[in-house]
C-alpha cells in the first residue's frame, strides 16, 4: 500500500503545504534525498500545540503535536514532488525538537508521536533513524518542530 492510499485509509488528508516563515525552502531534493525543512505543529494556518514541556504541556497533547508535524511535512514533500508520493523509497532521518524546561526529560517520548505514524503510513520504510532535542523556545511559540530526510526513487 503507498502513502497516499494509507493516508486515505487512516481518513488524513494532507494540507496546503506551509509557506517559508523566513529566508528558506520547506523542501530541497537533491542527489536522490529529499531534506524536509523543520515543520511545526500548525493546523488552519495557525500553531495549534504551543508551550513549553515541563511547564504547561503534556507529553500525550507533545505526541498529537509530532504527529501533526509529520503531517506537515509530508505535505511539504508532497509539493515538492509535484504530489508524487510514490516517488519516497523511504524515510531516512528525523529531528525533533522540543520546546523544554531545563529538567524536562521525555523529549523521545514527545517525538514518539512523528516516529509512530510515519510507521503507521509507510510500513517497515518508515523506521529512521532519529533526534530528539529539548530546546528553550521555537518559532511562533510551537512547542514541536521537525525536520526529515528522505530517500527519493
Amino acid at each position: 500500500m503507498n502513502i497516499i492510499e494509507k493516508l486515505k485509509e487512516m481518513n488524513i488528508e494532507l494540507p496546503k503545504p506551509a509557506a517559508p516563515l523566513a529566508a528558506y525552502v520547506p523542501v530541497v531534493v537533491s542527489d536522490g534525498a529529499a531534506y524536509v525543512s523543520g515543520q511545526l505543529p500548525v493546523k488552519d494556518g495557525k500553531v495549534v500545540y504551543s508551550g513549553i514541556f515541563g511547564n504547561n504541556i503534556s507529553v500525550e497533547d507533545g505526541q498529537k503535536a509530532a504527529e501533526l508535524c509529520a503531517i506537515n511535512i509530508l505535505a511539504a514533500l508532497s509539493g515538492a514532488l509535484g504530489g508524487d508520493l510514490g516517488r519516497v523509497g523511504r524515510l531516512i532521518k528525523i529531528s525533533g525538537f522540543c520546546a523544554a524546561s531545563p529538567d524536562f526529560k521525555d523529549h523521545p517520548k514527545v517525538i514518539n508521536g512523528a516516529s509512530e505514524f510515519f510507521k503507521k503510513v509507510m510500513g517497515d520504510n518508515g523506521a529512521h533513524a532519529r533526534a530528539a532535542l529539548g530546546v528553550s523556545s521555537l518559532p511562533l511559540g510551537a512547542a514541536v518542530e521537525i525536520e526529515a530526510i528522505f530517500k527519493i526513487n
